[in-house]
């Protein structure tokens, strides 16, 4: 019997154990301000690195695609588990979800633009912008007062049109044009992430270290 009470005991401690640590985690300062900042626009600066490598294997007929765009849609995982300390699991996975169909839907309109097909190239296009919408959506509801739903629309619309751009450009061969329109990508995703990640900082601000 006091054996059994032993074991019971000491299994309920490793219980509380396992539950309380999320928790504790979850209540001190993860990092820095500059560190968090730097660590989401190294983020989506891998966004649009690895989207341009894609768009360059896909339109070239290259044979590093397909590892091209496994390591894309990595990224997307990435980006949704940096906010899982701040929104939970749930929030993380349903954001790398619609980031995931962000890029494979980006990837049939590459795919469209290529072939030359204008209706599946339109059809893209239009479920593109809509994904950018729940994005836009998922981000306001999360977090409105640092991520007005206009302002989010307008970041992720701005987003697609300038991706679109190098895209265009990388297709008609106009290669100055497409490292251009990088710069310009480039330009606008670190303003993006910088939005995101003041919003954050402002919306939680005892998670961070002074």
């Amino acid at each position: 019997m006091n054996r059994q009470r032993i074991t019971c005991a000491l299994l309920l401690a490793a219980f509380v154990l396992l539950t309380a640590a999320p928790a504790a985690r979850a209540d001190s300062p993860p990092t820095s301000r500059q560190t968090f900042n730097a660590d989401m626009r190294k983020l989506w600066e891998d966004h649009i690195t690895w989207t341009r490598l894609y768009i360059v294997s896909a339109l070239g007929g290259l044979p590093d695609k397909d590892a091209t765009a496994q390591r894309l849609l990595q990224n997307q995982a990435d980006i949704g588990n940096a906010i899982k300390p701040f929104y939970g699991d749930a929030a993380g996975a349903k954001l790398t979800a619609l980031l995931r169909d962000h890029i494979l839907v980006a990837a049939e309109l590459i795919d469209a633009a290529k072939a030359g097909d204008k209706a599946k190239q339109d059809d893209a296009t239009k479920r593109w912008f809509a994904n950018a919408d729940e994005i836009a959506a998922f981000l306001s509801g999360a977090n409105a007062k640092n991520w007005p739903l206009a302002d989010a629309k307008k970041m992720m619309h701005d987003h697609l049109d300038l991706t679109t751009k190098e895209v265009v450009a990388q297709l008609t061969k106009d290669w100055a044009g497409s490292i251009a329109a990088y710069d310009e990508v480039h330009a606008q995703i670190l303003h993006m992430a910088d939005m995101l990640s003041s919003g954050i900082e402002k919306q939680f601000p005892n998670k961070f270290k002074a």
